[in-house]
């Protein structure tokens, strides 16, 4: 198996660092280079970085000297952002344009008509859209991008009922875990013993990237889902996992409650039989217990990868309501892109 050398822009934040975590020893991509501000290029990581991570530094990473995030200082086969959507838009550009691909988690490019918004259990077939972009003349640099840590777990979650049956309309109320808010994130005297009613920006966002990612590829463009999402986003005091309450109206109706539960079990990962690293077992997984996922207990499942289902009942006001839980910084933030970079890596538009 070909390795790839990576950069990680961004390495210092939060993202970042939960990039390094995550790729310790993983058989394809090794880090070679690490870009950040200004405040911290010609430092080592150790030195210019504030390790929030459980796990030690790896120590092969915390020797590396960051740069900043220019593209002709890093010798690398393609990056992962972890930047700050303040800074990425151009220097995301920058790198597609030397003819570096550029794997992001910012939200910049999500909405850009040539770059796919991936979960690569649910539209991994609009990774074709990187044949369309024009960032650099020679097709070696491109841009894709993972959605919001919400709108990961309501998407997996919706997939197989939005195959099955269709969806008219969905109301979401995500309760938030403050990791979401990067670090040092929410003042502990705004978020002990309370519950943030707003989240700024996130609730646009939960409002329509489900549409793309649920869209369907026609002639080089997505052609985006119709239904309308009514978001509401709150800050709870939880470590990580973001929980959703949904509920939804469908198309067609399902005949009952066991219906419903064998759609959600019936569904097949597309993307099962590439063997990818990251790639968990079972993706979605639906409980029965009432009482599970919780955040505590559930949000590792497979690695922070699989994303729980739970309380999937028939619905008094629409057709149907569950909850959805995700690990928001693996699940919904890094490890989406290093599973994102997999899949591109098995279809071919990775170069080592």
């Amino acid at each position: 198996m070909a390795e790839y050398r990576i950069g990680v822009l961004g390495a210092t934040g939060a993202v970042g660092q939960k990039f390094i975590h995550l790729l310790r020893n993983h058989p394809w991509f090794r880090v070679t280079a690490l870009g950040a501000s200004e405040r911290s290029a010609g430092k080592t990581y150790r030195k210019a970085t504030n390790w929030v991570e459980s796990t030690e530094m790896p120590e092969d990473i915390a020797n590396i000297t960051v740069s900043t995030c220019d593209p002709s200082k890093m010798d690398v086969d393609f990056v992962f952002s972890g930047m700050d959507s303040g800074v990425a838009t151009e220097i995301e550009r920058a790198y597609a344009e030397a003819g570096i691909p550029v794997i992001s988690n910012a939200r910049n490019y999500r909405q850009h008509e040539t770059v796919p918004l991936m979960v690569a259990e649910v539209n991994p077939d609009h990774a074709e859209l990187i044949g369309c972009q024009q960032f650099d003349p020679e097709g070696d640099g491109f841009i894709v991008t993972n959605p919001n840590c919400v709108c990961i777990p309501l998407v997996m979650a919706l997939k197989p009922l939005y195959d099955a049956y269709g969806v008219e309309e969905v109301i979401v109320t995500s309760m938030q875990a403050v990791s979401g808010a990067g670090y040092p994130g929410v003042p502990s005297l705004d978020i002990l013993g309370n519950i943030l009613p707003y989240i700024s920006g996130e609730e646009d966002k939960i409002g329509v990237e489900p549409l793309k990612l649920l869209g369907q590829l026609n002639g080089g463009k997505v052609e985006f889902a119709t239904f309308p999402i009514q978001a509401t986003a709150v800050r709870v005091p939880v470590i990580d996992g973001h929980l959703l309450s949904v509920t939804a109206r469908l198309a067609k109706k399902p005949k009952d409650l066991d219906e419903l539960k064998q759609v959600v079990r019936s569904w097949k990962n597309p993307i099962a039989d590439l063997n990818l690293p990251s790639s968990p077992a079972q993706p979605l997984r639906l409980y029965d217990d009432f009482r599970y996922p919780q955040p505590r207990h559930q949000s590792l499942a497979e690695n922070g990868m699989q994303v729980g289902m739970g309380r999937l009942r028939m619905s008094n006001v629409l057709d149907v309501a569950f909850t959805a839980l995700g690990h928001n910084t693996i699940r919904g933030a890094a490890g989406c892109s290093i599973l994102n970079a997999e899949l591109l890596h098995a279809k071919g538009y990775l170069k080592s």
